[in-house]
């Protein structure tokens, strides 16, 4: 019997490393510091990464959990640390990141009584993660970090807090390694109902204008062979939400591109007029469907989910088929007959075809004028033969680059969906480059959202990540402008920018730094930063009023979108 007793700060290093855990992000302060002592004999098991603000912390995990599919992993301080993850914890939870998010706490004496930066940890994020605990014994350690990663990466993935008071990191236990792997009355994969399964293929089998929208389940599953195999059997024409993008090639024929507010115009107009609507591991978020009184009201729904609370929120469906679609869309696809929909598919093109003209074309090939955005990206993405990690920030760069960057990967879209948080670009840039170490990192983000984590240039520097960092900037907050200009009768508040001198900045870190002007000089630009060991910012001056187009306005239909601007 092992009678070495050791701290509750060592027995949590331990259960960490027991979990399979090589890198965090961090930042070491008051409550946490008995953690961080331990923490200093492990570093050559466990990569602590130190940041330069506790919200860089979160996204760095977030982004490395993105590209790893492994829980990325968080350690902060009490009070104002803890306080300063939120953003990214609530980020987390409606994007399905898998998080484990460890706080330092004041002890469990002193808990209630407003003590130095004391905050109800557990109270302010109980909506916004999928479990949260406190530690107030160091008994409890390893039952509750077995626990927190079990609940964090099983079912659909989403952010666990550990809220862990200083007694609990100072007191001795006689450590015992503890495995999770089942917790009653949680279920986190439900088993699939063969009727449903049956039904499904039945009105697949019997639709004639069948569309599929894909959404970040399918990457979440590691389901990306299993879809495809459902949508060529059946010719299945699909769409992909924003996080679903790299779920399946940008090239396949069945593609037909992005849906939402800012996507493709033929998957958004074909929405309404399909006679079967498959969702995959999509939540009907308001951004793709637009006005919920008319969308795809002529249209069967089926609703593939592995969270049984997402059927029926937001849009009532015909069949929900409850499970890993790895395995519902497998048994379905065993059900389904061969089919030929040429001419629906065909039915497409008329819509791809005008907006390539209207606004593909004049994105990707302007003749004069300024940079646009849009062609920067696309270049930047054939650059890397479309296999690198695209990071984005949040804004018009965000909806620029997941327009036209292209993808062969999976899992190679990281970008803040559901929140929308400004400032996510750099430092979720930086946990991909550890999270996919042997891939080309691209982050695109404006000069808004690029000057809200800044400080994690300090960070880049001190690491040596080897992350692409493209700043389109346009010296505006250019999505709240492009709405100003639409429907705010271009009263353009509070919305331009005056920006430093990034040149300057970079020097600073020692990060190599060019700024492109003009349209010559851009693809020697791109070779430079690609050719550049190690990090690289590309400063792009792009046109000021450039607007994303299409766009459907908040509260249209789906069908209703804008192809142009006065």
């Amino acid at each position: 019997m092992n009678d070495e007793l050791i701290t509750g700060a060592e027995a949590l290093m331990r259960s960490l490393e027991l979990q399979g855990v090589t890198t965090l992000f961090g930042y070491p302060g008051g409550q946490i510091m008995p953690t961080y002592d331990a923490l200093f004999d492990h570093k050559q098991t466990l990569n602590h990464i130190l940041v330069r603000h506790e919200q860089a912390a979160i996204h760095a995990a977030q982004g490395y959990a993105r590209v790893s599919g492994k829980v990325g992993v968080a350690l902060v301080t009490s009070g104002p640390g803890a306080m300063n993850t939120i953003t990214g914890i609530a980020d987390a939870k409606i994007d399905s990141t898998p998080l484990v998010v460890i706080c330092g706490q004041v002890g469990a004496a002193q808990l209630g009584t407003d003590a130095f930066q004391e905050v109800d940890v557990i109270g302010v994020t109980q909506p916004i993660t999928k479990w949260n605990y406190q530690i107030r014994r160091a008994e409890d350690i390893p039952w509750a970090v077995a626990r927190a990663f079990f609940i964090a990466n099983s079912g659909r993935p989403g952010p666990v807090v550990l809220d862990f008071t200083k007694n609990a990191q100072t007191s001795r236990i006689n450590f015992k390694p503890q495995k999770v792997d089942f917790i009653r009355s949680y279920v986190p994969v439900p088993k699939p109902d063969a009727n449903a399964i049956k039904l499904a293929a039945q009105m697949i089998n019997e639709s004639r204008k069948p569309f599929m929208l894909v959404g970040q389940g399918v990457e979440l599953a590691g389901a990306r062979s299993e879809l495809l195999a459902l949508c060529e059997k059946a010719q299945i024409p699909f769409g992909q939400t924003l996080l679903g993008l790299s779920a399946t090639p940008t090239d396949h024929p069945l593609n037909m591109g992005m849906l939402g507010m800012h996507g493709n115009l033929g998957p958004n107009v074909m929405t309404n007029q399909c006679d079967l609507l498959i969702a995959v591991g999509m939540r009907f978020d308001d951004r793709v469907t637009g006005n919920l009184h008319t969308y795809a009201k002529q249209a069967k729904i089926i609703h593939f989910d592995i969270d049984p609370s997402e059927i029926d929120k937001n849009v009532k469906v015909n069949l929900a088929v409850i499970g890993d679609c790895k395995q519902t869309l497998t048994a379905v696809t065993e059900l389904v007959e061969d089919a030929q929909h040429e001419e629906w598919v065909n039915d497409f093109r008329p819509y791809a075809e005008t907006e390539y003209e209207k606004v593909i074309k004049p994105a990707l090939e302007p003749t004069d004028g300024p940079l646009l955005m849009g062609e920067i990206v696309r270049k930047v993405s054939q650059a890397t033969n479309n296999e690198a990690v695209l990071v984005t920030d949040v804004g018009q760069n965000q909806m620029f680059s997941c327009r036209y960057f292209q993808f062969t990967k999976p899992r190679s879209v990281v970008t803040s969906g559901g929140c929308g948080t400004m400032g996510f670009a750099i430092p979720a840039a930086i946990g991909a480059t550890f999270g996919a170490p042997d891939r080309t990192v691209c982050m695109f983000a404006g000069d808004g959202g690029f000057q809200m984590t800044i400080q994690e240039l300090g960070t880049i520097m001190e690491q040596q990540c080897p992350v692409k960092l493209i700043m389109l900037n346009n010296s505006f907050l250019g999505n709240v402008r492009q709405w100003q200009y639409l429907f705010f009768n271009k009263r353009y508040s509070f919305t331009p920018m005056v920006n430093p001198d990034y040149e300057l900045i970079a020097k600073a870190y020692g990060i190599p730094c060019r700024t492109v002007v003009e349209r010559k000089d851009l693809d020697d630009a791109i070779r430079e930063m690609l050719d550049t060991d190690g990090p690289f910012i590309l400063q792009c001056a792009v046109k000021e009023e450039d607007n994303v187009l299409p766009m459907t306005p908040p509260g249209a239909n789906v069908d209703d979108m804008m192809l142009e601007v006065e």
